[in-house]
């Protein structure tokens, strides 16, 4: 998803659009297939997803094309790009099995393009002024977009890999540390349970995330000790629901889950992977949102929040449909 507050880049050519694609995802795609929405001149959604091999594509493209559809419908665009990202041999079976498809539902395909080796290719333009048979050569590090982008504070990861990094579990001593202080953190808590019941815990994760989130945004993080307290209290739904209703679009509260997914005890990350997804998604950070997913479901596969993000991800709904909820007399996940 495309992020609202990145002000428009002036693209008036496939080189600076190709050159803007990294800073719509967050990382540099590699072996990948790129659908880009547009509303008029504005992107308004861009997904990424790896390139099948040659002999699966049929199969893919089945559930493939149907995503696609469903999210250039639901963020409202009215025409697409697509792009694919590596040898011929790969990107085109796919562009040649999943354009066809789009357009037989009604999308209407604005471009379609191959990057091999610093040169892209049209599959619709078949004028040689314009688009000859050995392909454009472009240099994004030279492209006026990315100084553009730079300006405007976006980023670029290298690849897939390193943003996936960027959410991983710490090691060595500091994960050590966390781990030990979060077994104090549980016997704190049965403490608690012992002494105040679930009102008493209930009041304490309020206070706990209550801190958190003044912590962060006066750009500090929280001890071991406090994280570990926070991370064995947001498993209650009630402490969870009090997190999520306080998390929006604000760049900080993005950067706060992510060091507390990366610090926390890992058994224990689904809750602040999720609410990282959430925020980030709600920044228009698709990328970032789709990791953080993964890595709450790898904690806890049946993990009931992360599971709604990723639907409303997978389906490309804008981070608008949820504007002012959970309320908090809603059930929530």
């Amino acid at each position: 998803m495309s992020d609202p507050n990145i002000p428009r880049l002036p693209i008036t050519s496939p080189g600076d659009l190709l050159a803007a694609v990294p800073y719509l995802l967050g990382f540099n795609p590699i072996d990948s297939a790129v659908i880009i929405g547009l509303t008029g001149t504005r992107v308004v959604v861009a997904s990424r997803t790896d390139l099948p091999q040659p002999g699966d594509v049929a199969a893919w493209a089945d559930e493939y094309t149907l995503t696609q559809i469903r999210m250039l419908a639901n963020a409202a665009a009215t025409r697409a790009i697509a792009v694919g990202y590596g040898p011929a041999t790969t990107v085109t079976p796919v562009m040649d099995t999943v354009i066809p498809r789009l357009t037989a539902a009604g999308t209407d395909i604005f471009d379609a393009l191959r990057v091999t080796d610093g040169r892209y290719f049209s599959y619709t333009c078949q004028d040689p002024a314009c688009c000859p048979i050995d392909g454009v050569p472009f240099d994004p590090r030279r492209s006026d977009i990315t100084m553009h982008a730079i300006v405007a504070g976006c980023h670029a990861l290298p690849d897939r890999a390193a943003l996936v990094a960027s959410v991983a579990p710490t090691t060595g001593p500091a994960r050590v540390a966390v781990t030990r202080a979060t077994a104090h953190a549980r016997s704190r808590r049965r403490a608690l349970i012992n002494q105040a019941g679930r009102d008493g815990l209930i009041r304490a994760g309020d206070d706990a995330v209550r801190d958190a989130f003044a912590r962060y945004a006066d750009e500090h993080t929280l001890t071991d000790d406090e994280l570990a307290w926070l991370t064995v209290l947001l498993p209650v739904p009630a402490i969870r629901d009090a997190a999520w209703r306080a998390t929006d679009d604000k760049p900080w509260q993005a950067a706060m889950w992510a060091d507390i997914t990366r610090r926390a005890h890992p058994p224990l990350a689904a809750p602040p992977a999720s609410l990282l997804a959430f925020a980030a998604w709600r920044r228009g950070e698709g990328a970032l949102a789709c990791v953080a997913i993964d890595r709450a479901l790898a904690a806890h596969p049946g993990y009931t929040l992360a599971q709604l993000i990723d639907r409303a991800l997978r389906a490309g709904l804008p981070p608008s449909v949820l504007d002012g909820w959970p309320h908090p007399e809603q059930p929530t996940a």
